[in-house]
């Protein structure tokens, strides 16, 4: 399977950041630069919820863009659990994963719920196979497997019931996702990123079936060439075993449209 193209985007530096929310004596960036713009409401042991540690900046981090791939398809297909291929009635094997995404709109030194944003995930099945798509070892056009989208509630809430994806080579485990921001049906924001994976939680759910019968992946989270770019701050923070399946909330303050 071809690896992903090469990576866009960059993590934006304390100083960067404050000068994106207009809080550090300047004006925000350009449309451009606020269009390629994600941010991530931060909470963990010593800080208060939506604290970014950053005084004067709102509970959030600005996030990296990264390259769709090559399998990325606009399948336009509206649902919450995209396990099951519509055309063949397969539902995809695996550990399951509740993915939900919690998007705000960052506003100065504030994020509030964003709802009517479409969010799409799509990546590979525990064998390392994408659904719509032909490679060298694998011809799934057609097919829909693991690929939906949902629009944001009122809180700014898309759930997504899936599995845990396997691996292939060249690329460290990892989910995609894309943000569009829409109105009057049309698209005026366009966010694309990726999801990874705590590398002790995926040891434990690919050293189970079917994950187990494809054999030790070849390319951990240090060695890609994506999550060099920045996929520590992609990190799926995951409760849950292999035996009953996981939940992750992945939360994120979206500065585009």
């Amino acid at each position: 399977m071809d690896n992903d193209d090469q990576p866009i985007g960059k993590v934006l530096s304390r100083r960067q950041a404050l000068r994106l929310f207009g809080l550090a004596g300047g004006s925000a960036v350009g449309a451009a630069a606020i269009g390629q713009a994600l941010a991530q409401r931060q909470t963990g042991a010593g800080s208060s919820a939506g604290s970014s540690g950053v005084q004067g900046l709102p509970g959030c981090v600005v996030r990296p863009a990264m390259t769709e791939g090559p399998y990325w398809v606009d399948e336009k297909l509206n649902r919450s659990d995209v396990r099951k291929d519509t055309r063949t009635g397969v539902v995809k094997a695996g550990v399951p994963l509740t993915l939900v995404f919690q998007v705000s709109r960052v506003a100065l030194k504030t994020c509030e719920p964003r709802s009517g944003v479409m969010v799409d995930i799509w990546h590979c099945d525990a064998d390392g196979i994408y659904s719509d798509a032909s490679d060298r070892s694998f011809d799934t056009r057609g097919q829909n497997f693991l690929r939906g989208y949902q629009l944001t509630n009122a809180k700014g809430e898309a759930t997504f019931k899936t599995i845990y994806p396997g691996w292939y080579s060249g690329r460290a485990v990892h989910i995609h996702y894309r943000l569009r921001t829409l109105q009057n049906g049309k698209v005026t924001g366009d966010f694309a990123s990726q999801l990874f994976f705590d590398e002790s939680v995926t040891d434990r759910v690919h050293a189970v079936r079917p994950y187990k019968d494809k054999g030790k992946r070849d390319t951990p989270n240090s060695s890609d060439m994506l999550y060099k770019n920045g996929g520590s701050q992609m990190m799926l923070k995951l409760t849950g075993s292999p035996e009953k399946g996981y939940t992750a909330t992945f939360d994120i303050g979206l500065n585009i449209g």
